[in-house]
């Protein structure tokens, strides 16, 4: 290092360490590739559940982190999507209606239709009154849910069937092969959307909005949208948490779980493409670990936590672009 110092007077850039950092990425999404093949020959469903919330924990923070890394929207709201996509199937279910396309189709267009008004009028403010309209919101959603005793009310609802995709249907090896592609394909396209010039402008409004406009681009509905595409991926990990555990409940919308959402991202580093697939990750596994410890598993991950934000500013991935 000090002799390429000495020769171009600059220090190394970060892209002599970037395939570093794809190859690590590559490993983890190969093992995760990987837990259908174990849990097949194991008959280890357990570890198939517990992979596939991981992946669905994944594509929820990597929605939060497109809204709240590089847009700057904290919300307080974001698991209330989450329980829209399973409720898209809970209910669809309940009612006689298995079809798999269908679900996902109710799931987005349900989310889209309550995630663009509320943007639009969230972003209209900043600071603590946006996270107050998210979490506002998000907890109105709740309530309501718990309040239809029809569909199982606080008891939540049980799926007597998955989401029918022919002869997929009922096959939870299917479903997190799915879910894995999804991850893998919503990876893709968030890269090429935070490198474009919807990602400029929509990281620019981050810094300053004012600003953004003054060279004539209105920020407002780029973070809009961002804010929509966010809620979508939120509601397929909703799509996908209802299939894998056949079960759905009102506690997946709590502020508790947007709580949650919030630190994968910034555990795994905010404002990196693949950072909070890492917080999910480390997260989850940590916190099944602590609970095969203890009873108390919470007084040692609080702390922890707190102490990993702290002196990781840019989390667990970006830890590697330091080294």
């Amino acid at each position: 290092m000090n002799k390429h110092v000495e020769q171009t007077g600059q220090a190394p850039t970060l892209a002599l360490r970037t395939p570093w950092r794809k190859g690590l990425a590559a490993l983890l999404m190969a093992g995760l590739a990987g837990v259908p093949i174990y849990a097949w020959w194991a008959q280890d469903v357990y570890a198939l559940t517990l992979f596939g919330r991981i992946l669905a924990f994944s594509l929820a923070a990597m929605g939060l982190n497109l809204a709240l890394g590089f847009g700057g929207m904290v919300s307080l709201g974001h698991a209330m999507y989450i329980g829209l996509g399973a409720y898209a199937v809970g209910i669809l279910s309940s009612l006689g209606i298995h079809a798999g396309w269908l679900h996902i189709t109710s799931a987005v267009l349900v989310t889209v239709l309550i995630a663009a008004p509320l943007g639009w009028v969230a972003l209209r403010t900043q600071g603590i009154a946006f996270i107050m309209i998210t979490l506002a919101f998000a907890q109105l959603f709740y309530y309501v849910f718990v309040s239809l005793k029809t569909f199982g009310g606080d008891d939540g609802i049980s799926l007597q069937q998955l989401s029918d995709f022919g002869f997929l249907t009922g096959n939870k090896y299917a479903i997190y092969v799915s879910l894995l592609i999804t991850v893998l394909l919503a990876l893709w396209a968030l890269e090429h959307v935070v490198a474009s010039r919807f990602g400029l402008v929509l990281r620019a409004s981050k810094v300053n909005a004012r600003r953004v406009h003054a060279l004539g681009a209105n920020g407002l509905p780029y973070r809009i949208t961002a804010y929509v595409i966010s809620a979508v991926l939120c509601a397929l990990s909703g799509f996908f948490l209802a299939n894998l555990t056949g079960f759905v409940s009102p506690a997946m919308m709590t502020w508790a779980v947007s709580g949650e959402l919030i630190v994968m991202v910034l555990l795994g580093g905010m404002g990196s493409v693949f950072g909070p697939i890492v917080g999910a990750f480390a997260l989850l596994l940590t916190e099944e670990g602590l609970k095969l410890l203890t009873e108390r598993w919470p007084m040692i991950m609080g702390p922890l936590i707190v102490l990993i934000v702290i002196y990781l500013k840019r989390g667990l991935w970006g830890l590697l672009e330091e080294r």
